[in-house]
């Protein structure tokens, strides 16, 4: 049987202010009133019911994610007691869905992304669907069609065609976020795909490769699915790495006896990452500024200005391209350009204003 796990943890330290430690990205309601977290469930029941989706997130995170979605069923929600990066995140739903259905099959998405068409998004999942049904050694990613020579982003490198699927091929390798100009090559040579962090694969196949490359993260979530009580205990012993590192790349280079296929995705895909990306979703004036609450803007263009406050006036004037983001208890002031050196800001501000404002 099908079933998606929507990948809903992280904090988000990129988009702080607005993203804290109680209110991570995925759970801010950015688009149209809705969140990121409701936008990627809603591509989910595209493909199955909502009894068969599965949500990992933080502890800390279980109640407003079950209210953001309350047709997911309580048991689908999964709490990480802390954060063990993204290995662990599908490991485990991986584990517990292996033991609730010996052939479960499973989406792996993750929810800081917005896609669109949606009809190109569902048949590329119908498609990796069926790789991972007709080859029980087969561990699937989605790979965007790049439509720039983007450096923010992990590349793909595809080989030959799998016979029998319109868009599916084997992966040759993983590459790290390039320069500007080996991005370049790679959008010129045509053998490249972004990498978008979104898999498809049956559990028990994950499970076996997990098995040969990491045996003791194998052992302890199959005891987790076992003893659901003992997450406090077993979850924190986990080896922290990422399914890219721990899995996909081990398995593409003949590590493992599986093998990595990937599947086209034909998208208008944005990684909902940071303040830069943030802008590019969000509806510009005639002078390409996005604001958003109460702000006045004047002869300026290209800002970000969000104001969540309402008694309290953000006013700009003859600036090109900031970012200026008002909170209750925090203002974040930066470029577009250098937005995404918010992450270290936040450890500074915990450092000197106390982990309070972060």
């Amino acid at each position: 049987m099908r079933y998606v796990v929507i990948m809903a943890g992280g904090s988000g330290t990129r988009l702080w202010p607005l993203s804290r430690k109680g209110t991570p990205k995925q759970l801010l309601k950015l688009i149209d009133g809705q969140s990121l977290l409701r936008l990627a469930f809603e591509r989910a029941l595209r493909v199955v019911p909502p009894e068969r989706v599965l949500v990992v997130t933080g502890a800390d995170y279980l109640d407003d994610v079950r209210a953001d979605l309350p047709e997911v069923l309580p048991e689908n929600v999964l709490g990480e007691p802390v954060g063990r990066d993204s290995l662990n995140a599908v490991a485990w739903p991986a584990a517990v869905l292996a033991r609730r259905d010996p052939d479960a099959v499973i989406a792996q998405l993750t929810a800081d992304q917005l896609i669109e068409p949606m009809d190109a998004f569902v048949a590329a999942l119908e498609e990796a669907f069926a790789v991972a049904e007709a080859d029980d050694c087969a561990l699937v990613t989605l790979g965007v069609v790049p439509t720039s020579p983007h450096t923010g982003y992990g590349y793909l490198h595809r080989g030959e065609p799998l016979p029998g699927f319109p868009t599916a091929c084997t992966v040759l390798e993983f590459r790290e976020k390039p320069d500007a100009a080996i991005a370049a090559e790679y959008l010129a040579s045509g053998e490249y795909w972004w990498n978008a962090g979104m898999f498809v694969w049956r559990a028990a196949t994950f499970l076996s490769q997990l098995a040969e490359l990491e045996p003791r993260t194998h052992a302890r979530v199959l005891e987790l699915a076992g003893a659901p009580e003992r997450l406090a205990e077993i979850f924190p012993t986990l080896r922290k790495t990422s399914v890219d590192y721990g899995i996909m790349e081990p398995v593409s280079q003949g590590r493992a006896d599986g093998r990595v296929v990937a599947v086209a995705l034909p998208i208008d895909w944005r990684d909902v990452g940071g303040f830069a990306s943030l802008a590019e979703v969000l509806p510009a004036d005639a002078d390409g500024n996005v604001v958003e609450g109460l702000a006045v803007v004047q002869d300026a263009s290209g800002n970000l200005v969000i104001n969540t406050t309402g008694d309290h006036v953000v006013s700009v004037s003859g600036v090109q391209g900031m970012v200026v983001v008002h909170t209750a208890d925090a203002t974040l002031v930066t470029t577009l350009a250098g937005a995404e050196a918010v992450k270290s800001l936040v450890s500074a501000v915990a450092e000197s204003a106390g982990p309070d404002f972060t």
